[in-house]
C-alpha cells in the first residue's frame, strides 16, 4: 500500500514551480521567455479582476454584517453565511491557481462541531479559522494583485515600447532628454527595454509565488493537518503490513510443517528402505562368500547399484532443501542446472549475472524453488514443447518469469506446490502472479525484494 498523502510544500518547492528565476542563475537569465513568467502574467491579470471583485464584496459584506450584529442579531445570521461562501471561494481560487500555475492548494476541511445541535454547528461555523482565512485572503489580495497588475503591465508595456521604439521613433521628448545621436538613443532604449521587461518577468513570478504562499497559509490545508493525515496513513499501512505478516507467517509455518513431513516420508519410503534392503543384501553376501563366491559377487554388485541409487536419491532430497550449486555458484548456474535436468527444452535468460550476486540468499532461494516447481509442472502436466526462464535484478527487486507453450489451465490451488510457493514469496514481501489460460500456455511471474 502506498500513501497518497501530499507533504506540505516548502517555499523552495513553490519557488521551483512558479518562480524558478529566484532558484538558479540559469532560470534568472531566461526569465523573460520562461513558461513560468507567462503563467505568472496570466495569473496576475486574471487574478486582478477576479480577486478585486471578490475582495471588495467580501470587505463590504463583512463590515455591514458586523455592524448589524447589535440589531436583533441580524448581522449574526449574515455572518454565518460568510464561512459557507468563503469555502466555495477557496475551492474556486484553489482551482484557478492550479490551472494557471500548476500549484495545488488543497482546501482545509471544515471545522467539525464539538457536539450535535444547531448552536454547536453555528459556533463551529463561525469559529472556522480557515474559512475566515479565505476572507482575509480575498481582502489582502485586493492590494497585492492591484500592485502586481500595475507593476507587471506598467513595466512590461514600457519595456516593450522601448524595444519597439526603432519602429516608430523615440519622440521629441526622449530625443531632447538624451541629446545624443539617434543610433545611441535606440541602443539605450533597446538595452533599457530589455532590462525593464526582465524586471517585469521577475515581478510576475514573484507576485505568483506570493499568491500561492498566501493561499497555503490562509485557506489551504495546514502543515499540521497534512502531517496528521500522513501519520494516519502510515499507521493504517503498518496495520495492513502487520496483518499481512501474521497471515504469511502462518502460511510459512504450515508450509514448513508440510515440507518436514515430505522429507520424513521421502526418507522413510526411499533412502531408509533402500538402506535396510542394502543391509540385508550385504548380510547375505557375507554368508555366501565362503560357499558360493559367484552369488556373493552378484549380491555385492546389486548392493553397489543400490548404494549409487540411494546416494542419487539423497542428493535429490538435499537439493530440494537447499541446492549446493545455488550456494557455490549462484542463481545463474542453479537455474541452468535445473534446465539441464528438465526433459522439456528450457532456455535460461539472465540479463545481468553480476547483478544477481547482489541479491540476498533468501531472494535467490525463493526464485530457485519457484523455477524448480514451475519446471516440474511443465514436465509433468503442461504438455509443452519448450519453456523459458528469465531472471533479472533491477530497482532493488529480483524478477523471475517462467513461461511455457503448453496447454495452460494451471492454478495455485490450496495444498498444491504452487500455493506453497505463493506463501514463500508472500513471506518475503514479494508478488506472485500466475497467468494460465486454457490452451495458451502458462506464465508465472514472481518479484521479491533483493534484500530478502
Amino acid at each position: 500500500m502506498t500513501s497518497t498523502t501530499t507533504p506540505y510544500p516548502s517555499l523552495a518547492d513553490d519557488a521551483r514551480l512558479v518562480a524558478p528565476a529566484f532558484t538558479s542563475p540559469r532560470e534568472l537569465t531566461r526569465a523573460p521567455w520562461a513558461g513560468a513568467t507567462w503563467r505568472g502574467v496570466s495569473q496576475t491579470v486574471i487574478g486582478f479582476f477576479w480577486l478585486l471583485a471578490v475582495g471588495i464584496v467580501a470587505m463590504v459584506y463583512v463590515a455591514t454584517s458586523a455592524g448589524l450584529v447589535p440589531v436583533f442579531l441580524l448581522g449574526l445570521a449574515m455572518l454565518a453565511l460568510v464561512p459557507l461562501a468563503s469555502r466555495a471561494f477557496a475551492r474556486a481560487e484553489g482551482a484557478r491557481l492550479a490551472a494557471q500555475t500548476g500549484a495545488v492548494v488543497p482546501p482545509a476541511p471544515p471545522r467539525r462541531p464539538e457536539r450535535p445541535g444547531f448552536w454547536a454547528s453555528l459556533s463551529a461555523l463561525l469559529r472556522d479559522s480557515r474559512a475566515w482565512g479565505a476572507v482575509l485572503y480575498a481582502a489582502v489580495s485586493v492590494f497585492t494583485t492591484t500592485l502586481a497588475f500595475v507593476l507587471v503591465t506598467g513595466l512590461g508595456g514600457a519595456g516593450l515600447a522601448a524595444i519597439a521604439s526603432p519602429l516608430y521613433g523615440p519622440g521629441e521628448i526622449v530625443s531632447d532628454w538624451f541629446g545624443r545621436p539617434r543610433a545611441v538613443q535606440w541602443l539605450a532604449l533597446l538595452v533599457g527595454g530589455l532590462v525593464v521587461v526582465w524586471l517585469a518577468a521577475l515581478v510576475a513570478q514573484a507576485a505568483t509565488l506570493l499568491q500561492v504562499r498566501m493561499a497555503r497559509g490562509m485557506f489551504g490545508r495546514s502543515r499540521a493537518s497534512l502531517e496528521l493525515e500522513a501519520a494516519d496513513a502510515a499507521r493504517a499501512q503498518a496495520e495492513v503490513r502487520a496483518a499481512h505478516v501474521e497471515q504469511t507467517r502462518s502460511q510459512v509455518v504450515d508450509a514448513a510443517d508440510d515440507e518436514r513431513r515430505r522429507i520424513e516420508r521421502d526418507l522413510h519410503d526411499g533412502a531408509q528402505q533402500r538402506l535396510v534392503a542394502l543391509g540385508v543384501e550385504l548380510g547375505a553376501a557375507k554368508r555366501r562368500a565362503a560357499g558360493d563366491p559367484q552369488a556373493a559377487t552378484e549380491a555385492l554388485d546389486h548392493a553397489h547399484r543400490e548404494i549409487k541409487e540411494t546416494l542419487a536419491e539423497l542428493r535429490d532430497l538435499v537439493r530440494g532443501i537447499h541446492p549446493a550449486v545455488l550456494t557455490d555458484r549462484g542463481l545463474d548456474a542453479a537455474l541452468s542446472a535445473l534446465a539441464a535436468r528438465t526433459p522439456v527444452p528450457v532456455t535460461v535468460d539472465v540479463a545481468d549475472p553480476d547483478a544477481l550476486t547482489r541479491c540476498g540468499q533468501g531472494a535467490q532461494a525463493a526464485a530457485y524453488f519457484v523455477a524448480a516447481e514451475a519446471l516440474t509442472n511443465v514436465a509433468k502436466h503442461a504438455q509443452a514443447r519448450s519453456a523459458r526462464v528469465s531472471v533479472r535484478c533491477a530497482d532493488g527487486r529480483l524478477r523471475l518469469v517462467v513461461a511455457d507453450d503448453g496447454r495452460g489451465g494451471a492454478s495455485a490451488a490450496p495444498g498444491s506446490g504452487l500455493e506453497g510457493l505463493r506463501s514463500r514469496v508472500a513471506a518475503l514481501d514479494g508478488s506472485f502472479d500466475l497467468a494460465s489460460p486454457a490452451g495458451a500456455g502458462t506464465t508465472l511471474t514472481v518479484e521479491v525484494p533483493c534484500a530478502s
